[in-house]
């Protein structure tokens, strides 16, 4: 028979210790977030994240001071949730997913408990050798460039986020640097033109471009090679620039990035674009293909037919650039053509940046969070896991960055 019924069974004492003590026997999936370094002013978390987190069954410890320079105080980020640490080594010491913005350093990945993941923006096609020192580690990193372009992973795509904002405010920039008016004005002492923007590159940054600069009242033309972008640019209300041969209706991967284009093409839409951006007041180059370096799209030649005042905002500056006279983060005067190369423009926005970033994590990591047990369950055959998975078991294990066999 049963024990008697004012005798509290082994399971009901488990109950009611459980009531006493929600945690007790909850594996909680604790979060770290700590301080960029060096002139990064992003942040992996924001006060909503922290609060959605936490929702979840996690805990979010935060290092003391690293959303400053996105506005989130302290003091913002505890009352979402957060615990707020001293320094960064308490924060991930403890941690099982560490959360940062650029590809954290050896030496905090090293102070992650054994087990820890890592998640950032890991600039996968930068300093290899670096890569594989992450690797060695051992840690489990992912690398949010290599999102998937898929319907599902839309709000977690880091790029498009961030990319937004830089061309958004490559128009802003430019428009300040200017020393004209952008729309045309009609004035009873005559009428100010409006100025001629040309956008090179029709992405998500381009296209975020073509929408400002036409708010601000810009005469706005725009290119790529990319046919699927003629329609896009026609739908902003700006005119496309383009060859449009039949190797430019081929110029499209099946994940809807540019296809290198072959020698004779680039010589084509150069001399198109040569006659096109003599004429423009303001240039805003966007182009970039994952995994080598920026395409050169301006010469040295085309800024010298351009009108001195004019400006030339490159957003390829970090990889090379698409301007020959570029100089990452500088701005060169070469013939009163300004040509500047700003790195990390989505930096010069950190709240609006980092708030889309840290909603980018969170997306990504909330189907791998047990809501009941509290606990991290990645399912490792999830296509979005396989295309973001960096790092494992001590190797660089992305197949888009192993070695090619020979004659490929």
């Amino acid at each position: 028979r049963g024990p008697p019924l004012s005798t509290p069974t082994a399971r009901s004492r488990r109950v009611e210790s459980l009531s006493k003590n929600p945690s007790a026997e909850r594996q909680m999936t604790t979060i770290a977030v700590t301080a960029e370094a060096g002139d990064e002013t992003r942040v992996a978390i924001s006060p909503e994240t922290v609060k959605k987190f936490t929702g979840l069954g996690c805990k979010v410890l935060v290092e003391a001071g690293a959303g400053a320079r996105s506005r989130f105080s302290d003091q913002v980020l505890k009352d979402a949730g957060a615990e707020i640490v001293a320094n960064g080594s308490d924060a991930v010491g403890k941690a099982d997913v560490l959360l940062t913005v650029r590809r954290p350093s050896l030496e905090t990945v090293k102070a992650l408990k054994s087990g820890g993941i890592a998640v950032a923006m890991m600039d996968p096609f930068g300093d290899r050798a670096a890569l594989d020192e992450l690797a060695g580690t051992g840690v489990t990193s992912f690398t949010m460039e290599f999102m998937p372009r898929i319907t599902r992973a839309q709000s977690m795509d880091v790029l498009s986020s961030q990319a937004n904002l830089a061309g958004y405010k490559a128009v802003v920039d430019a428009a300040s640097m200017f020393e004209q008016a952008m729309p045309m004005m009609m004035t009873a002492a005559g009428t100010v033109p409006a100025a001629k923007v040309f956008i090179m590159g029709v992405g998500v940054a381009g296209l975020q471009a073509i929408a400002t600069a036409r708010r601000l009242g810009g005469i706005v033309s725009a290119t790529d090679v990319r046919p699927a972008t003629k329609e896009q640019v026609g739908s902003l209300g700006a005119k496309f620039i383009a060859v449009e041969d039949e190797e430019f209706k081929q110029a499209q991967t099946a994940a809807g990035y540019a296809k290198p284009m072959s020698e004779d093409y680039q010589k084509k839409q150069a001399e198109l674009v040569a006659s096109h951006i003599a004429n423009q007041d303001i240039v805003i180059t966007t182009a970039l293909i994952p995994g080598r370096p920026a395409p050169r799209l301006i010469s040295k030649a085309m800024v010298e037919s351009m009108k001195p005042g004019s400006i030339i905002i490159d957003l390829a500056a970090e990889r090379g650039g698409n301007c020959e006279l570029t100089k990452p983060g500088e701005v060169v005067d070469h013939g009163g053509v300004r040509i500047s190369g700003p790195i990390n423009l989505p930096g010069t926005v950190p709240v609006n940046a980092s708030a889309l970033y840290a909603r980018n994590l969170l997306t990504f990591l909330t189907p791998f969070i047990d809501k009941e047990a509290g606990e991290l369950k990645i399912d490792w055959d999830d296509q979005l896991v396989q295309g973001t998975l960096l790092t494992k078991d001590s190797k660089v294990v992305h197949p888009n960055l192993q070695p090619k066999p020979e004659g490929e």
